[in-house]
């Protein structure tokens, strides 16, 4: 909590050590789980916009395989690049479901779950500034108490009392109120996000069983070659040798 020692001090204990113990640490967790759930929602974002970029990038690389020359004069090559298009057409189309299933059923209650948190900060600072005002009313009673009673410091007295009242009560109800509702709202995160959380990992469930069915039939296509790693790795280099042999691209 805020404090300024250049302000003077009540001698009266306003708070409770024990009380100022529970509010931060009440308050300390709300500021942790604040961060925490700004950090996940980045990130989620960040894997959002990155699945999205991947799924539209291989698409991309499958359309212009298939416009690209090389396919032409090989039959069996434009089949294996048009299985290859369709699949990733495919993979596209399961990876936008899914990321609108996240979108609405994880980002967005993190969104308005994190727009409560200000709300929240506001209640905090505004029951510190009672409390100081508190402190500050409190100190100046005690400066008339520690006075002869004349009868000027008796009337200043009294009018020093009737302005703490208020604010005496004004800071009890908001400590109270936060004391009583920050625990409440932190313990409420499981209930809230269990839902949301369950949500996004179906959904992920439901897209990769889509992609090893998408994959497979791919697979059943491009398989009938067979040829190892090894051997295309060796063919390759052979083809590249035939290339380098061409006087169009020999070294000068």
């Amino acid at each position: 909590m805020n404090w300024n020692p250049f302000k003077p001090e009540p001698k009266k204990q306003i708070v409770p050590k024990a009380v100022e113990r529970d509010f931060e640490r009440e308050y300390g967790r709300l500021q942790q789980l604040e961060e925490q759930t700004k950090k996940l929602q980045k990130d989620m974002k960040k894997s959002i916009e990155a699945d999205l970029a991947m799924s539209k990038s291989a698409v991309k690389i499958s359309s212009d395989l298939l416009g690209n020359p090389l396919c032409e004069p090989d039959p069996g090559f434009l089949e294996m690049v048009t299985a290859l298009d369709t699949a990733m057409k495919r993979m596209d189309a399961f990876n936008q479901e899914k990321v609108n299933q996240i979108q609405k059923t994880a980002m967005d209650p993190l969104k308005r779950f994190s727009s409560v948190f200000p709300s929240l900060n506001m209640a905090v600072k505004r029951r510190e500034q009672a409390l100081q005002e508190y402190k500050r009313l409190q100190s100046k009673l005690e400066k008339y108490e520690d006075k002869d009673k004349t009868g000027t410091v008796i009337a200043k007295l009294h009018q020093a009392r009737e302005e703490l009242r208020p604010v005496q009560h004004d800071f009890t109800v908001k400590n109270e109120q936060l004391l009583d509702e920050m625990p409440k709202f932190y313990n409420s995160r499981i209930d809230y996000f269990k839902p949301s959380f369950e949500s996004l990992i179906r959904a992920q469930v439901v897209y990769y069983t889509e992609m090893s069915r998408v994959f497979g039939d791919l697979a059943q296509q491009v398989d009938r070659v067979e040829m190892t790693d090894d051997e295309r790795e060796r063919e390759n280099e052979a083809r590249l040798a035939e290339l380098r042999g061409l006087s169009i691209v020999a070294d000068d």
